[in-house]
Parts: C-alpha cells; sequence; structure tokens
C-alpha cells in the first residue's frame, strides 16, 4: 500500500460536505465554503505535516464495495473498472449514455461496527472528457444512515481547475452517523457538466476518520451486497407498458452495426400473439439508445417499423424506457405498415438501430397497464401462501372495504412459479368468483396486470363479476395462481394508470428541489415549448416523501396555475399520474387549466409537492 500525505493544516481549506440528520426528512443544508489555492511555500511551513495511509487505495486492485446506482434519477449505466491514474491505482467510473453518474460505496461492509465512529470522509476525485477537453464537474454526496437507510444529502464537490483535478473532497458527517449492522452506504454523484461532452469519473485514497482524526483500517475485499432500495425492483418501465401472458421468441439474441438489421423466422406461436393490442418488447442495448424493427418480406413491402423520423420517414417511434434498455413496438403501429393481416407481415422479424446494437431477448404479449397507486390503505396482515389452484386468503377490514371504491385498484406484492396471481372473492352474492385470472381457467376475463413482483386488479374488474354494490362482495378477499404463489402484503388505493410515451425529449438541466409547498424550476427552451402539443406528456423523474408531484405554471396568462395536484389544495383538479419514481403531466390536463394556447403558458415551469421534494429529470413525450 503506498502512503499517500495529507496535510492536515490545508483541511479547513478543502470543500466540505456538510451532511445533517433530516429529522424525518430530507433537507440539503448549505454551509459557507472557502476554496483556495496552497503554495508549495505554504505548505513547507505547516507545522503539522500528518503522512497517512489511506484506508483503501485500490493497490491490490480491489473495488468489490463500490456499486453503480442507476435507480436515483435513473442514473448513467457506468463502468467501473481499477486503472493506473496519476501514479497510483484509481478506479475509473465510465459514463456510458451521458446521464447523471451515481457511484456506490458500502462503508458498512468495509468498516464493519466501526463505521458507527466515521466522522470526515476524504477521497480525491478526478473527471475525464472523452475528448480530451477539460471542463468543470460537480457533484453531490449523499449518505443512507440508520436502520431506515435515510437519505442525508451533502452539498456539492467540484472539480474547477483543470490544474486541481484530480481534487481532494473532504465529507464531514455533522450529526447524521452511520449504524452499526445497518448496511449503511454513501453514494457520490456527478450531476452536472460544463463541457459539450460528458465527463467520466476517477476515485482514488478513500480515507475515514473517527473524531480524534485516526484513520479507520479498511477491509478493502468487503462486496457491496444489496442495501434496501439500492437497485430497482424489477424492470424500468418508464414510458413503457406491461405485458401480460407474453410468449418468449426463441433464439432472438443478435446484434448488428449501425443501419444493420438482423433477425430470425417468426415461430408460430409469435405470429399467433401478433394480435390487436399485442407488444412486441425487446431487450437491447445500442450506441444510441435507439431500437426498431423490420419486417423485410411484408407484402406491402420492405418496412421499417417504430423508426420515428430518425430516417425521415415520420412513422411513429418505438416505445423505449429512460434507461434505454427495453424497447416496444405495438401491434397497431405494426399493422399501420404491414395491414391488418398478420399473414402478409412475412416470415421473418429483424432489429436495427442507428448505432451498433445487441438484442437479448424479444417476447409478444398483451399490453396492460402501469399503476401508480395513491392514498393507498394497507390491508394489515395480509401474508400467506398456496400451491397451484389454491386458494387463502383473509376477511377485510372496514378500511379495505370503504376504499374498495370507483378508480381504486388492488395491489398485491407476491412471488408465482407462473408469474401469475389474481383474487378470489368466495362468499359474493354473486357466487365464488375468480377476478384478474384472465383465461387461465378457461373463463375468458379480464387479465390482472402483474409486472416487477407486483400484481393489479382493479374495482372496475371485481364489479365486473361481483357487482357494483361492494356490500355484495362477501367479507372475505383470496388470492390464487395456477402454479405455487406466495402473497407478501396487499393494499388498495387509487389508481393512476401511466401512459406509453415516445419521442421522448430532455428539458436539458431540469434538476432542482425544494420543500414542502415550495415551487422551483426552469424557463421552458424553445424546443420543449414546440414539444407541448395535443397528445404530449409531461414526465418527471422525482422523489418525494409523500409520493406526490406536480407542476405550477406561474406565469400564464390564466394567472399562477397548479396542474396535477389532485385535492392536495382542495382545487379538485385531476391529479398527475404517479408510478415508480416517475410523474406525468398531460397537456391535456395543462391545457384545462391554463388554455388551448401554448403561448399563453408562460416561459417558466416549476414542479411543487405537499412534502420535500426532488427532481432529477424532465422530459416531454409523445403518446401517439
Amino acid at each position: 500500500m503506498k502512503s499517500k500525505k495529507i496535510i492536515a493544516a490545508l483541511l479547513a481549506s478543502m470543500m466540505v460536505f456538510s451532511l445533517t440528520a433530516c429529522n424525518g426528512s430530507t433537507e440539503t443544508t448549505t454551509d459557507t465554503v472557502s476554496e483556495g489555492t496552497v503554495s508549495d511555500a505554504e505548505a513547507e511551513a505547516a507545522t503539522d505535516e500528518v503522512a497517512v495511509n489511506p484506508s483503501i487505495d485500490f493497490e491490490d486492485g480491489l473495488m468489490g464495495f463500490m456499486k453503480v446506482c442507476t435507480t436515483k434519477g435513473n442514473g448513467d449505466e457506468s463502468v467501473l473498472s481499477v486503472v493506473d491514474y496519476n501514479g497510483s491505482q484509481a478506479v475509473y467510473a465510465e459514463n456510458v449514455s451521458g446521464a447523471s453518474m451515481y457511484i456506490g460505496v458500502n462503508v458498512s461492509a468495509l468498516l464493519g461496527d466501526r463505521v458507527a465512529d466515521v466522522r470526515t470522509i476524504s477521497v480525491d476525485i478526478g473527471t475525464e472528457y472523452a475528448d480530451g477537453s477539460f471542463s468543470a464537474s460537480s457533484g453531490f454526496m449523499y449518505a443512507y444512515v440508520g436502520e431506515d437507510l435515510e437519505e442525508v444529502k451533502g452539498d456539492s464537490w467540484s472539480v474547477y481547475l483543470e490544474d486541481e483535478n484530480p481534487k481532494t473532497a473532504t465529507f464531514e458527517m455533522g450529526d447524521a452517523y452511520f449504524t452499526a449492522g445497518c448496511d449503511n452506504y454513501i453514494l457520490i454523484s456527478k450531476e452536472t457538466d460544463n463541457g459539450a461532452t460528458v465527463a467520466s469519473m476517477y476515485f482514488d485514497n478513500f480515507t475515514f476518520y473517527d473524531e480524534a482524526g485516526n484513520v479507520i483500517e479498511a477491509d478493502s475485499s468487503a462486496e457491496f451486497g444489496s442495501p434496501a432500495g439500492f437497485e430497482a425492483t424489477g424492470a424500468d418501465l418508464s414510458n413503457l407498458c406491461a405485458v401480460n401472458g407474453a410468449v418468449n421468441f426463441e433464439g432472438f439474441e443478435i446484434s448488428g452495426d449501425a443501419w444493420a438489421q438482423n433477425g430470425l423466422d417468426m415461430p408460430q406461436e409469435i405470429i399467433d400473439a401478433l394480435v390487436p393490442g399485442s407488444v412486441v418488447e425487446i431487450e437491447y442495448a445500442s450506441e444510441t439508445g435507439n431500437m426498431w424493427l423490420v419486417m423485410p418480406d411484408a407484402a406491402a413491402g420492405w418496412m421499417r417499423v417504430g423508426v420515428g423520423d430518425i430516417d425521415g420517414s415520420g412513422t411513429t417511434a418505438s416505445y423505449m424506457n429512460n434507461s434505454r434498455t427495453i424497447a416496444q413496438v405495438t401491434y397497431e403501429q405494426l399493422a399501420s405498415l404491414c395491414g391488418d393481416d398478420v399473414s402478409t407481415w412475412g416470415a421473418r422479424m429483424q432489429c436495427e438501430s442507428d448505432g451498433a446494437w445487441e438484442v437479448y431477448s424479444v417476447r409478444v404479449g398483451q399490453a396492460a397497464p402501469v399503476y401508480g397507486v395513491g392514498g393507498a390503505v394497507e390491508f394489515e396482515g395480509f401474508a400467506t401462501s398456496a400451491d397451484a389452484w389454491a386458494q387463502n386468503g383473509f376477511d377485510m377490514p372496514q378500511e379495505i372495504i370503504d376504499a374498495l371504491v370507483p378508480g381504486s385498484v388492488v395491489e398485491i406484492d407476491y412471488a408465482s412459479e407462473s408469474g401469475d396471481l389474481w383474487i378470489v372473492m368466495p362468499d359474493a352474492t354473486a357466487g365464488w368468483m375468480r377476478v384478474g385470472v384472465g383465461n387461465a381457467d378457461g373463463s375468458g376475463s379480464d387479465d390482472a396486470a402483474c409486472y416487477n413482483g407486483k400484481c393489479y386488479v382493479t374495482y372496475e374488474q371485481l364489479a365486473a363479476v361481483c357487482g357494483d354494490d361492494v356490500s355484495t362482495w362477501g367479507a372475505r378477499m383470496q388470492c390464487e395462481s395456477d402454479t405455487a404463489w406466495e402473497v407478501f402484503g396487499v393494499r388498495v388505493g387509487m389508481a393512476s394508470e401511466m401512459q406509453m410515451v415516445n419521442r421522448v425529449m430532455n428539458f436539458e438541466g431540469f434538476a432542482t428541489s425544494a420543500d414542502a409547498w415550495a415551487q422551483n424550476g426552469f424557463d421552458m427552451p424553445q424546443e420543449v415549448i414546440d414539444a407541448l402539443v395535443p397528445g404530449a406528456v409531461v414526465s418527471i423523474q422525482y422523489a418525494s416523501e409523500s409520493g406526490d408531484l406536480w407542476i405550477v405554471m406561474p406565469d400564464a396568462t390564466a394567472g399562477w396555475s397548479r396542474v396535477g395536484v389532485g385535492n392536495a389544495d382542495g382545487s379538485g383538479s385531476d391529479d398527475a399520474a404517479c408510478a415508480n419514481g416517475v410523474c406525468q403531466v398531460t397537456y391535456e390536463q395543462i391545457a384545462a387549466v391554463c388554455g388551448d394556447d401554448v403561448s399563453a403558458w408562460g416561459a417558466r415551469m416549476q414542479c411543487e409537492s405537499d412534502t420535500a421534494w426532488e427532481v432529477f429529470a424532465v422530459t416531454v413525450g409523445q403518446t401517439e
């Protein structure tokens, strides 16, 4: 291990991150910080020069205690490696897609019980632009502390000068200390680049200090593990639908260069699955993030489907999630080019992109809604399991019965071998009823929407079988599947159905935060104004304590306007649809408040919630 000098007298001149306890909420505290350049003569004059071995210097090549976080603001899927840098070994975090970067360090795994003694953390941070230029970069440190992994956000770090790259950042823990045995960790983010391109990062010399300034030894062989909430559960379905009853296109694992197509002949089960309301879902990677289909043998001719206007055709675009890892092309998009008769589409399905691409899987199933659940009421004690075609459940408490109103949805947290789950109402006046089973029992009823370990059955699905009068549904709610299953929890709330969105355009630089009932935002660039047309959706990637978020248009000709607030302020306006860290506000919702003429909406768009909130990104997309 190499010895790296840290001059104690200089610590006060470094950028300090102040992390303070949240008292149950996420707050940002900003200390006044002075930064100065210390000359060699001043350094030599320092009386308290101390040689310090860092806790981690990467000279052993180990970095298993670090991991990329992609769930906070849909961060970049950066690639980590240990490389030679600045005369020693360091971790290189390569930016892949141009998104903000969030690099995690599991301090509990590194330090064990001594994690509770940490009062200061220092690390050398360097940045590098792919084009060889230098520009300023900056970000934050987030600490996840205590049994609940409460997020505490620190002040920003920055690398502003080329001759101070890399730069040592020092984080003071304030009153927010780590707790032993709780899998506490930190994220170091890079959220701002001032260059024309996007910077990657280097990390070296992590040093953890106790209250007396002593270095705490770390176990570099530690693994990051799986702290609660660090990784998303299931696929990123932003902008997409869920897919029910999916049929896998076996063997569709193929790659190609930019504008090159590759694929396979469709087996009969895929052809049979291509019916109205179905969707082709493609799991992929590409240099540009784009993906679409080609039907080379269609009777109507060689057809690109879902390409948007990338080739100048002006056709509709495929739907892609914010992570650019899943693309969906609907039956309706295919039929609009190839005709309604699937037998005329030709035998072969291919994929293509405008950058080098790789497809990992293709499947076809029925489009199902992605739901948000507002004002949810927990069905206390609903945890049970059973074998295939066996039912189990509980009598409904009054608060669950009261929550079952038009527009509500039952959300079930579950696992099953087949992936299916539904509800049974055994004591309904109309008789013993399966609800949301689809055609698993031959009933042909509507499927429940099941994805990412959750199953959703709507009031309307229940009412279609049991009647509109909830008092006739019987006292008991049970679950069932066609394979062995287990339910971990049930809740009922108001359903907000997320829309499929394509032609997504970023509102550049829209990252901000505020306290409850405080607004913050930015003037809309012309391309955002131009994208706000009928059918448009403003999608906001966010976090808030209540789970709510909406838009404020402060300069509208109609007056200062909240849009998508629902009844949070007593206005009774429509709710924005919010699910899985994304909030959607439609053009129609804004127009209902501000008028149909976008020029009358004012120059500025802001966000707001009824609790402390943070927005990571805003996009505008289309529903067609």
